[in-house]
């Protein structure tokens, strides 16, 4: 028998090579456990079309929103670790949503393996035209004025918009009630219908609404005023000096996924990054580009939920 496996070996190991080398043979299915059209799941596309051009296998987005993304999430890691089945998550999946439920069917640094950080979504506060509010001075004077009567949008208990409005809120010393929905697309149309005032929405979920004014956006979560939407000033210096918030997208496989996958999907990730045409359509719609090795993206992920852990301890902040 040993006479024997010795006489295989070469064989079986270029075999083995040879599979892996055939890598993707066949398409590769992404779970965004976020609505569609929701930041993350434009940016997906514009990415894994790219990613699908340069490895010559289609990438099949699979929708599944729900339970702040605890679905999705869960399917993919109880999916087959074998690189055909992957997430495409926003860091409320991977670091918010941990910190506020007590059961979960996973854990973020035991059943998954990171790939790659894609871009931050660069998020703004937004209101319906019928509001008034032009910037976000106007929305906590008003909220200070009707405490507890103004409510908002978020795509559920967890999620960034959640979290986004009550750091602003308790920040700006306002209260407002949360209105959950099943995810970000949905709150923002209700926002764009006046059925519902604001809330806190990724750029690349608003991006067409604004533009096309049926959303006024009132501030900007970042230091500087972007570009792609000029005129529009930063929270922090039309209401409330030193608010910062974004969130990533970010892709995840199952544990156990062997290495090389892990290391293919990365450089490609990295090479589609690379492309004139994404960047320009990511960077158009708010989004920043970035790209990361796993070893950054894990790190990235332990200190993101002691972040959040500490912040969601000291406001109080519930999965209500």
């Amino acid at each position: 028998m040993r006479l024997l496996f010795r006489m295989l070996a070469p064989g079986l190991a270029l075999w083995a090579a040879a599979a892996q080398a055939a890598y993707p043979d066949r398409p590769i299915k992404m779970i965004v456990p976020l609505a569609a059209a929701s930041a993350v799941d434009v940016a997906a596309r514009i990415v894994t079309q790219k990613m699908a051009d340069n490895m010559g296998q289609q990438f099949v987005i699979i929708n599944q929103p729900g339970a702040s993304g605890l679905i999705g999430a869960d399917q993919v890691a109880h999916a087959d670790p074998d690189g055909y089945t992957i997430g495409g998550f926003n860091d409320s999946i991977m670091t918010m949503v941990p910190n506020l439920q007590s059961r979960m069917r996973w854990d973020i640094l035991k059943d998954f393996e990171p790939v790659s950080l894609v871009a931050t979504v660069e998020w703004g506060l937004v209101a319906g035209n019928q509001t008034g509010y032009r910037t976000a001075a106007d929305l906590i004077a008003a909220a200070k004025a009707a405490p507890g009567k103004i409510n908002y949008a978020s795509g559920g208990p967890g999620s960034p918009q959640h979290l986004a409005m009550a750091i602003f809120a308790s920040a700006a010393g306002i209260s407002l009630m949360q209105v959950p929905y099943k995810g970000a697309t949905q709150a923002a149309a209700d926002i764009a219908a006046g059925t519902i005032p604001t809330g806190f929405q990724g750029l690349g979920t608003v991006a067409s609404l604004v533009r096309g004014g049926q959303l006024r956006l009132l501030g900007v979560c970042t230091p500087k005023p972007l570009a792609q939407f000029p005129g529009v000033p930063t929270i922090s210096e039309s209401g409330l000096p030193g608010f910062l918030f974004n969130s990533w997208f970010a892709i995840m496989v199952p544990a156990a996924t062997p290495k090389d996958i892990i290391a293919r999907l990365n450089a490609e990730v990295l090479k589609a990054l690379g492309n004139a045409d994404v960047r320009n359509k990511l960077e158009d719609l708010g989004f920043t580009l970035r790209g990361s090795s796993p070893e950054e993206l894990g790190a990235m992920t332990r200190e993101q939920l002691a972040n959040y852990a500490r912040a969601i301890k000291e406001m109080g902040i519930t999965n209500e």
